[in-house]
């Protein structure tokens, strides 16, 4: 037994030092304290047309002129020459688990899901772990904004929308709330070897699944409505948090919801028109085959990744590839997650480039990860383009960030330049020095001492 204990105990002391290491030793970059003008970049504004050899300057964190040519520094004293670079607005990681999810192995670390079957009162924003290392790694690559969603439940609560550097939650929040989130229910039974339950069983938790969805609304209507007649009425934060995505909101927001398959988005879709909420689908895989719906109705998708297998055995190789493509010429309003775990979520920019390859104008892929997600998000008033007015949340690169070998060499948040480096980098110089050294001895160098 005590062997047991004391094996138990290492492996635990060995899962806590391993969290406690996983934070981001970097500072968080202080305010901008004087106007910056990069000078001779190309310009991708995203909202307007590329600029060749331009300028653009901010101050206090907001664009306050760009355009082309030459620039009279008009008393502007720091000036980055960006002679053969380009300037891009920050990247937008639009569904993320950033911030929430550190070691996928450690329950401590995991803050995404909460106890609860509906807890629209809870939002991302304030379980953010600003010290995640998770982040840095996303930011070096040049996704420098994210939604952040809870997961977990049938309404696992309110999405946030967040500026990827800061000391606190707070610091980095943008909008706490973007809009509320709804997991919706399969709409078909499933008839799998796997699948433990019979087909009436399968049906009997559709449907009490999607009755247990209608009964929270239903309720949060019910209090809107006798808190508004009686405001002595007690307040449940439950119901005051839902508020915002009922009809008849001064401000409107959006409810979230995941649905993939043909019929789930289907349904979807329908129940949120007829009660009078602004639905965005994440997850679309059958997005293309419920267009004309989503379009007559003006529902964005969110497609969580690109680079996916067929969905059927009958459907082409690169079906998932194409999907951007093809809900571009139905009209329907969409953007890009990457669909990958937490620790990749730098890989964003390489879903759009694949569906580039296929056929996607390059123009339209850069924009489903800048400007379109900020437009689901509710923040495209400040971030995702490039204008006077605008926060200053943009990168200098050496290339399009939809290609691999481009180098994203400068990147500032809100006027402030942001440090790149991260945990990955930085073992990176380690191992390079490592092998230089290695390398001087077996040529007769220096020797190890």
């Amino acid at each position: 037994m005590n062997i047991r204990h004391t094996i138990a105990g290492l492996i635990g002391a060995g899962v806590v030092a391993s969290f406690a290491s996983a934070q981001d030793l970097t500072f968080k970059a202080p305010a901008q304290d004087r106007p910056i003008a990069i000078i001779n970049a190309t310009i991708h504004p995203v909202s307007s047309d590329v600029i060749e050899r331009g300028y653009i300057v901010f101050e206090n964190g907001r664009v306050t002129d760009m355009g082309a040519g030459d620039y009279t520094m008009n008393g502007v004293s720091t000036s980055i020459d960006a002679t053969g670079k380009h300037v891009y607005p920050g990247l937008i990681g639009a569904v993320t688990q950033l911030g929430l999810d550190e070691i996928s192995t450690v329950r401590a670390s995991r803050d995404y899901d909460e106890v609860g079957d509906a807890t629209p009162e809870v939002y991302a924003a304030v379980s953010v772990n600003p010290d995640s290392t998770l982040i840095p790694v996303a930011r070096s690559n040049g996704i420098l904004v994210a939604g952040s969603f809870p997961t977990g439940g049938r309404i696992p609560g309110r999405a946030s929308a967040l500026r990827l550097d800061g000391w606190t939650w707070q610091d980095m929040t943008i909008e706490p709330f973007a809009g509320l989130i709804i997991n919706w229910p399969r709409s078909r039974p499933i008839n799998a070897w796997w699948m433990e339950q019979s087909e009436s069983e399968q049906r009997n938790d559709i449907r009490s699944s999607t009755e247990a969805i209608d009964a929270v609304f239903d309720t949060a209507e019910a209090y809107v409505a006798a808190r508004d007649a009686d405001a002595s009425q007690p307040a449940d934060i439950r119901w005051e948090a839902m508020r915002d995505v009922l009809p008849g909101s001064a401000d409107q927001k959006p409810v979230f919801v995941f649905a993939s398959d043909l019929d789930q988005i289907t349904s979807a879709v329908t129940w949120a028109i007829e009660r009078g909420l602004e639905p965005v689908i994440i997850g679309g895989r059958d997005a293309d085959l419920a267009a004309k719906l989503l379009a007559k109705h003006d529902v964005p998708v969110i497609l969580s990744g690109i680079q996916n297998f067929p969905k059927r055995a009958d459907l082409p190789f690169d079906h998932a590839f194409t999907l951007p493509q093809r809900l571009e010429e139905a009209g329907v309003r969409w953007a890009i997650a990457s669909g990958e775990e937490t620790a990749h979520e730098r890989s964003l920019p390489y879903s759009a480039a694949k569906a580039v390859s296929y056929g996607l104008d390059r123009d339209v892929a850069l924009r489903s990860i800048t400007l379109s997600p900020a437009e689901i998000l509710g923040i495209d008033d400040e971030y995702g383009h490039l204008a006077e007015g605008t926060s200053a949340t943009l990168i200098i690169t050496d290339g399009t960030p939809l290609e691999v070998m481009t180098h994203i060499e400068r990147a500032f948040i809100d006027g402030r330049e942001i440090d790149l480096t991260n945990k990955q980098s930085v073992l990176r110089d380690k191992y390079v020095e490592k092998y230089r050294q290695l390398e001087l001895i077996e040529d007769g160098g220096p020797q190890s001492p």
